[in-house]
């Protein structure tokens, strides 16, 4: 018998049979409510997704029309990836305080107006305060990933998040396109004002999506998670379970013979009596003795990956343009290559060198675990950039970096469907956010490395140096003391996500 059921078998308050979200979840299965979350988190990837790639594109158009420096060029991006640091942790608290809707709120408002307004930027400055302003919107990105889980059943739920994850490549393929169409004859302010679309259209149908019934929970709103979880079950033609709906965490303390001095503790943490000691409480909660490893191992985890995901892309556009001439002729002809169609065609088949390790990420993450995994697609990463330390040929090159892309992209994915895993309901998107802003600090280091070691013909100090850097995520990946295949998600951390293990 699982620890769930002897949970369920167990559980008779004063008003009769109790049951808990996850076992609500569990009885109105994956359907309709589902696929709608899906539908609209996914939109916020895919919107992050169009104005991060973005940036491959609207840089070196501007370039040569307003005389920058490649300096003052990358800094387009720099602030874009400062801004999503920043972002990252922002919607984090404010998800946790107020709620996953009010951080999506705020954050699609403020991508589509600062969005908006970057199309009719008079002049370089402006440019980038309007970029970091898209970039901090952006950083709620992580906010639809915890989001989507909080309404996942365990079964399959690794499989599901691999399905979300798509989006984001579906936004990159689309961005890619869409630049393919507009930049040769609209140019690039056209490309930024058309990019927003999906940010607006996640305003539109905003108030047809429900809170997170987790999050609910944990905020002592019991009848409002009811209701919703009320509304999915109608969705998926299924019903809920006979009882009064309970707290997880609640129950599972009170189970374990927790004292009343722990469960005051708890009920101390989750009641918003005061905004700014939650908000702090919450980042000390990170580095409480059963949390902290975890926590510091993520950290590295997401600026390993973004780090290496970034190199990657950025080796693809430094080695496979003028090979025979070792990328001489890319700054003469930076112009022209806004107006060449091969360009578009390059970056969009690296897009979908994405679809292979997806798929490969989603047949083996609910069968042997989360962390190998991780492993197996880390390893793969670092033997298949590895040739790349001495010079290729163009079909070789090509290869072992679409090769590398596809799995360390994939190892990237299972980062950020483990990490809210872990992390329980009252920290997960704070947690999650702090972890995606390290990670944001990978992304703006990378350029600076990428291109300034590997410019010049010097391709094996900047690729050892990657190397060194997946090698190290994978060392971090087998330190992790949480294994979270076939666990149901913690609601406190006085309920570490091992002590619900359903077998």
């Amino acid at each position: 018998m699982s620890t769930r059921d002897t949970h369920s078998h167990s559980k008779m308050g004063d008003h009769g049979y109790e049951y808990t979200l996850d076992e609500a979840l569990a009885t109105i299965g994956f359907g309709k409510l589902q696929v709608i979350v899906l539908a609209y988190s996914g939109l916020g990837w895919v919107a992050e997704a169009m104005e991060m790639m973005l940036l491959s594109f609207v840089g070196p158009a501007i370039r040569p029309e307003w005389g920058l420096t490649s300096n003052q060029e990358s800094y387009i991006s720099t602030v874009a990836f400062f801004g999503m640091l920043v972002g990252a942790y922002l919607w984090g608290v404010v998800s946790d305080t107020y709620g996953r809707k009010k951080g999506f709120l705020g954050s699609t408002i403020l991508t589509s107006i600062a969005g908006l307004l970057g199309a009719f930027a008079p002049n370089y400055i402006t440019l980038l305060i309007l970029r970091c302003f898209v970039g901090i919107g952006l950083g709620c990105g992580h906010v639809f990933t915890s989001w989507f889980l909080e309404f996942l059943p365990t079964t399959n739920r690794g499989a599901w998040m691999v399905v979300f994850s798509t989006f984001w490549t579906v936004g990159t393929i689309m961005e890619a396109s869409l630049a393919w169409w507009i930049m040769p004859t609209y140019g690039w302010r056209w490309l930024l004002g058309l990019s927003i679309f999906p940010s607006l259209v996640a305003l539109l149908f905003y108030n047809f999506v429900p809170e997170s019934p987790r999050y609910l929970c944990t905020q002592g709103r019991l009848m409002e998670a009811h209701r919703i979880l009320e509304y999915g079950a109608a969705l998926n033609n299924t019903s809920l379970p006979v009882g009064l709906l309970v707290c997880d965490q609640t129950n599972d303390m009170l189970n374990e013979g927790e004292s009343s001095e722990s469960t005051a503790l708890l009920s101390s943490i989750t009641n918003k009596t005061n905004d700014t000691q939650r908000s702090s409480s919450s980042i000390l909660m990170l580095f409480s003795p059963k949390l902290a490893r975890t926590t510091l191992l993520l950290w590295f985890l997401y600026f390993g990956n973004t780090f290496a995901y970034y190199a990657i892309i950025l080796l693809t556009s430094q080695l496979s343009l003028g090979q025979s001439e070792c990328y001489l002729t890319t700054l003469l002809s930076e112009s022209e290559n806004i107006k060449d169609p091969s360009l578009y065609t390059n970056v969009f088949i690296t897009s979908l060198a994405e679809l292979p390790g997806l798929g490969l990420a989603a047949l083996i993450l609910d069968r042997v675990g989360r962390k190998i995994s991780m492993e197996i697609m880390i390893v793969s990463g670092f033997v298949l950039l590895f040739p790349l330390v001495v010079h290729q040929n163009a079909i070789m090159t090509t290869f072992f970096l679409f090769g590398a892309r596809m799995f360390i992209s994939a190892s990237f994915i299972i980062v950020c469907i483990y990490t809210p895993e872990v992390y329980p309901t009252n920290l997960r998107t704070t947690g999650v956010g702090i972890a995606t802003g390290i990670g944001r600090i990978g992304g703006m280091v990378c350029p600076l490395i990428a291109v300034g070691m590997g410019s010049g013909c010097h391709q094996t100090l900047p690729v050892i140096l990657f190397e060194v850097v997946i090698l190290l995520s994978g060392v971090a990946v087998i330190l992790l003391p949480f294994e979270t295949k076939g666990r149901e998600l913690a609601d406190s951390v006085d309920v570490p996500v091992q002590h619900v293990l359903v077998v």
